[in-house]
């Protein structure tokens, strides 16, 4: 009972602190629904990219991961500080300079209006058919598992899934259908520094309880039980080899954090560059503290289980938070997790709204919509969508190498062919629109025969770099038959002061060394 009152009243907590934070905004404009009123700042940018980041399949899913492969997986989480330095030095001051609501508006203006719509399409299906069933599904395994809903409720765990599936979908879809981004952006914040704070205290608790009261001997007890499990240098053969470093990982990391709507919407929000780019920044300093939160917990749970849960990995992280944390403190960790589960899931509708009502709607149905339809459009979006996803959720639980694999294979479907033309459009002045095009198309199938159809003996990762490799010697010899019209110059529109953070370079600086160090620390032949 103590554990259902905590978490309550830390869910109300940050829905009363939300709303309060948000009664004099308003929220029937464009600028101010869909991207706060270009007034984030950068706390509140780097506070809610890493929540809508790392959601419960990351929780779930790498901490499974983890504990099956040991710190190999690493790799998803510190060469993302490489990208953010990529997104701020060069990215984001793009975006904000040509005063881009989402990322599909760049297409068009570099290439043309057709590339725009297909890639916003490609987007949209991303959304619906991998992350949001996903987020949903990982947050009610979590939930279900803390609070043994269906044993409360008196039915089968398939019933209980359902109902917390339910509710998470509903309860995340109020906030980012009545508040837009600056909704999630606050509520983010608060959850997000709790889960770091949550989440640190987790292997925290735990190394403490096995090493006697010291941490250190803690963690030298589950070194010395299973070195193996340290080491960041993945064989050839293993869940994510050392190579992919060097191929795929570092595309699709430059696509995540660099021109994923999803993400870099918070840094669209910006009230300036400065603030964005010290929310990116900061953002890079999370991320790489974040390994002790979602890698970490799970090579301990194999230090206390062993190899007992291999066949269900997804369920280490529920049982090792029931094992470990005091009651009372479980239904506000519970609560914290709820707030991750909807922060990723009413930041990928909210991302959605914006999408379809900027990129298709106002486009090709509505071409004279005033702001205030748009918005309502908008609304209706992310309902439709929260309604699609919290269906489709309960069809991922079979994932043969863990939730977190799985998202990741899916996602590579749609984020490479749009990588692939992002950066042709910014590195490759003479690409075409027809070339774009076809990248897009022949990457799609190039990917999905490869990794889904004929089963390739190649790790779905080196398959993302030979997809950008192809797909850019598609660009080349289309745009050669089918030439650029006329040459692309991004205009300047004064939406937002330009001004660089001073400690920019200082920062970026700072990230690139502590990747480097954790490589050569935690590698080993």
């Amino acid at each position: 009972m103590y554990t259902v009152l905590t978490f309550f009243a830390f869910t109300a907590f940050v829905a009363i602190y939300s709303w309060y934070k948000l009664r004099k905004e308003k929220l029937d404009s464009q600028d101010g629904y869909f991207l706060g009123g270009r007034s984030l700042t950068g706390v509140v940018i780097a506070g809610s990219m890493l929540l809508t980041n790392i959601s419960t399949e990351h929780l779930i899913g790498m901490n499974g991961s983890s504990y099956k492969n040991g710190f190999i997986i690493i790799a998803w989480e510190v060469t993302s500080a490489l990208a953010l330095v990529a997104a701020a030095i060069y990215f984001v001051p793009k975006y904000l300079k040509m005063g881009l609501t989402t990322i599909p508006q760049y297409l068009e203006n570099r290439f043309d209006s057709t590339t725009r719509t297909l890639v916003a399409l490609f987007l949209m299906i991303s959304f619906i058919a991998t992350l949001l069933p996903i987020v949903l599904y990982t947050g009610a395994i979590n939930i279900e598992s803390i609070f043994n809903l269906s044993e409360v409720l008196e039915v089968s765990k398939k019933e209980g899934l359902w109902i917390t599936v339910i509710a998470i979908g509903v309860l995340g879809s109020v906030y980012a259908i009545f508040g837009g981004l600056k909704a999630v952006a606050v509520s983010d914040t608060i959850n997000g520094y709790g889960l770091l704070i949550g989440g640190l205290a987790i292997p925290l608790i735990a190394l403490v309880s096995i090493g006697d009261g010291n941490p250190l001997t803690g963690l030298s007890k589950v070194y010395a039980h299973s070195p193996e499990k340290f080491n960041v240098i993945g064989a050839k053969d293993s869940v994510l080899p050392f190579g992919v470093l060097f191929t795929g990982l570092i595309i699709n990391q430059l696509y995540f954090w660099s021109m994923n709507q999803t993400i870099i919407q918070r840094a669209l929000g910006a009230k300036n560059l400065a603030e964005a780019q010290k929310g990116l920044l900061f953002t890079g300093v999370l991320k790489i503290l974040v390994p002790i939160i979602i890698i970490l917990p799970g090579v301990i749970g194999f230090y206390y289980y062993g190899d007992s849960l291999y066949d269900n990995q997804d369920m280490i992280y529920p049982e090792l938070i029931k094992k470990i944390l005091p009651v009372g403190l479980v239904g506000i960790f519970a609560a914290i997790v709820l707030g991750a589960v909807l922060s990723t899931f009413n930041s990928v509708l909210n991302s959605a709204a914006t999408i379809f009502s900027i990129d298709v709607y106002k486009r090709h149905l509505g071409k004279n919509s005033s702001d205030t339809k748009l918005v309502k459009v908008g609304k209706l979006t992310s309902t439709v969508l929260a309604i699609f996803a919290i269906l489709v959720a309960p069809m991922v639980a079979e994932a043969p190498d863990g939730l977190y694999q799985l998202l990741q294979q899916l996602n590579g479907i749609f984020f490479i062919p749009i990588a692939s033309i992002m950066l042709a459009g910014f590195f490759l002045n003479k690409i075409s629109a027809m070339g774009a095009k076809a990248a897009l198309f022949v990457g799609l199938a190039f990917y999905i025969l490869t990794t889904f159809v004929f089963k390739v003996d190649i790790h779905f990762v080196h398959i993302w770099g030979i997809e950008f490799l192809l797909n850019l010697a598609v660009m080349f010899i289309v745009s050669y038959f089918y030439p650029l019209d006329k040459a692309f110059k991004p205009k300047d529109l004064h939406i937002v002061t330009l001004k660089e953070w001073k400690y920019t370079k200082q920062m970026s600086i700072f990230l690139c060394l502590t990747t480097i160090i954790i490589y050569i620390m935690l590698g080993r032949n």
